[in-house]
Formats: structure tokens, C-alpha cells, sequence
């Protein structure tokens, strides 16, 4: 959704009201069908980490520039910033889902939808921040 709202320049609302986790299709290893109750809990989820990036954008993107040393947020491929959006809302905000699955996660994110090099770049901009910033929540 992140993506879609960058690139195609569809409004926020616009993007959040045609998501459907139930039209994502994955193939290989990422494949995972969802049970008929979860999909609509997964659409919600979705919806409001998308909300929160929305939200606190200037918040998020200071943090990434911060740690992504010698590259502008600006020249950073669409989907490493997303990534990284959701993530670094999520170390901020989500204090229930421990740093250390948020890190996983998106490093898992970058290597599925990112280019060869976008997994380390991910996983040493926010490996950066875990290291320096104070955090809510818990590491493990």
C-alpha cells in the first residue's frame, strides 16, 4: 500500500479501500493461504501500520536518514523505504512485537520484494537503530 501511495499517486484513503489481502497472491516459499477470519484481521493490521507510516512520517523518515549512512531517503529504492517505514513505525510504536522480529521481518520483506543488495542495506539501517536510539518495548 506504501508503494502504491508513493508511486501511483493514488491519495491514501484511495489505496487503504482497494486493499485485499485476500487478492495477494505469493508464489514459492512465500506462498500461505489465510484462514476466512484472519484475512480481515490481516487487512486491519495492514491498514493501520500504513495509518501510523502515514502519520508519523517526519517522525520515521528523520530516524532513516539518520541511519542510512551516505544515502538520501530520496534516492533510496521505493521498497527498501517502505520496508524500512514499517519497520522503524513499527519499533516506535508496536511496543508488543519485540525489535528483534520487527528486524527479521523486514530483513524477510527485502529479500522477498527487493533488490540483491536491499536485505543488508535493510537489516544495517535498522540494526543501526536498535543500537543507538532508546526503544520502546522489549529486544527479544
Amino acid at each position: 500500500m506504501l508503494y502504491q501511495h508513493e508511486l501511483g499517486g493514488s491519495g491514501l484513503d484511495e489505496v487503504l479501500s482497494r486493499f485485499s489481502p485476500a487478492e495477494m497472491v505469493l508464489e514459492g516459499d512465500a506462498a500461505a493461504t489465510l484462514p476466512a477470519g484472519n484475512a480481515s484481521a490481516a487487512q486491519d493490521y495492514a491498514k493501520d501500520l500504513v495509518r501510523g507510516v502515514a502519520e508519523h512520517r517526519d517522525e520515521v523518515d528523520s530516524l532513516i536518514r539518520e541511519h542510512a549512512v551516505n544515502w538520501r531517503l530520496e534516492r533510496m529504492p521505493v521498497v527498501d523505504r517502505a520496508i524500512l517505514r514499517v519497520a522503524v513505525y513499527e519499533l516506535l510504536y508496536q511496543t508488543d512485537i519485540p525489535r528483534v522480529v520487527i528486524l527479521d521481518e523486514a530483513i524477510e520483506l527485502a529479500k522477498l520484494f527487493g533488490s540483491e543488495q536491499s536485505s543488508a542495506f535493510v537489516n544495517g539501517v535498522l540494526d543501526g537503530l536498535i543500537h543507538t536510539q532508546e526503544l520502546p518495548g522489549k529486544l527479544h
